[in-house]
């Protein structure tokens, strides 16, 4: 809540230091309450959309590592899975290995996994797919362009968020902080039938 009088220069810069040290992480509540270390320490706070509700089809572009491009309009009818990460984030690597068998299991299902990673040089990145084998691309995005394509969905500090989009590219589902293997699979499963949306 702001104070009634205005805080003088040198609490103000107290006060921005502080907040540049700790952002980054969010927790189920909104964007949610920022801790250490830059990651989510959520409780994998699920959103889902109505089809009737979900806004207008989202173009997600870039490069990877490699410096290829990587385009959600190339998977054109299917469902797509994006994924915020980085290397050093404790809860991306614990849901990791959820992603990778998403990304295995559910390709003949139509179903894509896009990574967005938002801070890592090309060696971190790489070094953490070959650590997971992870078989879908990653987008570089640390100058934050290409999640603000989901400004009001996903929080630029929320790293993991991992966003369900449907047939068309419209936002569907939402998981902020760490996505449970099965909740993940239950969002794609509602996805792909058309079922309609419960918020919790």
């Amino acid at each position: 809540m702001r104070r009634a009088h205005n805080p003088s220069p040198a609490a103000a810069a107290a006060v921005l230091v502080a907040l540049l040290a700790l952002a980054g992480c969010a927790q189920s509540s909104g964007a949610g309450d920022v801790v250490g270390q830059g990651f989510v320490s959520g409780d994998g706070s699920v959103r889902q959309w109505d089809a009737d509700d979900r806004g207008d089809p989202v173009t997600i572009e870039g490069a990877d590592f490699d410096g290829q491009p990587v385009s959600t309009t190339d998977w054109a009818g299917d469902v797509v899975v994006v994924n915020t990460w980085y290397a050093g984030c404790a809860p991306c690597r614990a849901e990791a290995p959820g992603l990778v068998e998403l990304a295995t299991e559910r390709a003949a299902d139509g179903v894509r996994v896009l990574g967005i990673n938002t801070q890592d040089d090309a060696g971190a990145a790489q070094a953490f797919e070959r650590t997971f084998a992870v078989p879908y691309p990653s987008i570089a995005d640390a100058s934050g362009q290409v999640i603000a394509r989901l400004s009001g969905v996903v929080a630029l500090q929320a790293v993991p968020t991992t966003v369900v989009l449907d047939a068309e590219h419209r936002v569907a589902a939402r998981v902020i902080g760490k996505a449970d293997p099965s909740t993940l699979q239950a969002l794609v499963d509602d996805v792909l039938s058309g079922a309609d949306a419960v918020d919790d």
